[in-house]
């Protein structure tokens, strides 16, 4: 397949509302709260939608779940196979292990280890490949024909975008005044979830991107409108890839409203004040949307904006470098 190309249809808001009511079987909405610091440090009415809460601590394991639960029977007799830098993973391990599944997740070398045992504990097989995950990602693709497995793609699957979209979903029926929606993005699932759902209930919410300024193949791709690769040297693995997912890219450049980079020393500075303001511990990644909500300060004041915190798996070296950097 041309790495260009868009592999598939866009999930719509319907198949979100289908997401929601398998979904629902399985997880609780996660919480939606405020923190007057918190306000005061951006200069808004600031929602922070704790996806570090879900069982596997990152919004992923909703996608996950969606896509599992529909494979055909044949599918899932025969296994699962997917590449992974730590949450993604765990969310096919965890709804692999929910529905009876084999799966094996390629992660790249020097994966953050509290993830790879994260995945362990739900039983899928660890298969340790390349220095990145687009190493990982292209070996886990042969491994997936030669093992006769179903091959997931992190980001261009439509049961995963519809999946993860639930975040949004929850959102706005808690909040429906919410003008903005600040999304960290990786692959661009969830944010491609976030703009399938905030546009269908109101056109006039504000949908913001942000991504590591050390690994912006998303935010080049989305710029130029092109398939673009780029550097990939940030911390926050979570947002750490060389190339974009075509599919969240198809929906990101129809309905994203704004795409900006924060430094790895922003999100490390948003990671610290989740953890000091919200008693809330923040991956780097998760982190970002409240970094970009203080890049942001001057056009967000008196807004009422949710930072959907998408993850808390940080490993305990990485916190404690944080510390006492």
């Amino acid at each position: 397949m041309n790495h260009k190309s868009v592999p598939t249809e866009a999930p719509t808001f319907l198949d979100v509302l289908r997401a929601r009511e398998i979904i629902n079987h399985y997880l609780k909405p996660t919480s939606l709260h405020r923190y007057p610091a918190i306000d005061e440090l951006v200069g808004a009415y600031v929602y922070v939608k704790h996806e570090n809460h879900q069982p596997t601590c990152a919004f992923k394991v909703r996608g996950g779940i969606n896509l599992v639960s529909q494979l055909a029977h044949e599918e899932k007799a025969r296994g699962v196979a997917t590449a992974s830098t730590g949450n993604h993973g765990q969310s096919i391990a965890y709804a692999a292990r929910l529905f009876g599944v084999p799966a094996v997740i390629v992660v790249p070398e020097k994966a953050n280890p509290v993830k790879v045992d994260a995945i362990k504990s739900h039983g899928a097989e660890i298969v340790f490949h390349g220095r990145d995950f687009d190493d990982a990602k292209e070996f886990c693709e042969i491994l997936a024909r030669e093992k006769r497995m179903r091959f997931i793609s992190s980001g261009d699957e439509p049961l995963l975008i519809a999946g993860v979209a639930t975040h949004t979903l929850e959102i706005l029926e808690e909040k429906p005044d919410i003008e903005m929606i600040v999304v960290p993005i990786g692959g661009g699932s969830g944010a491609a979830g976030a703009c399938i759902v905030a546009k269908a209930i109101n056109p006039k919410i504000k949908v913001i991107g942000v991504q590591a300024s050390a690994a912006s193949a998303a935010y080049l791709t989305w710029k130029s409108r092109t398939w673009s690769e780029s550097k990939m040297e940030t911390f926050a693995e979570g947002l750490a890839t060389r190339t974009p997912f075509m599919l969240p890219q198809q929906i990101l450049w129809e309905h994203l409203d704004d795409f900006l980079l924060v430094s790895d020393e922003e999100m490390k500075k948003a990671t610290l004040i989740y953890l000091e303001k919200a008693k809330t511990l923040a991956e780097p990644a998760g982190a970002a949307s409240l970094a970009a909500a203080l890049h942001l300060k001057d056009k967000v004041q008196g807004k009422t904006v949710a930072l959907i915190l998408s993850g808390g798996n940080i490993s305990p070296e990485q916190l404690r470098n944080f510390l006492t950097a």
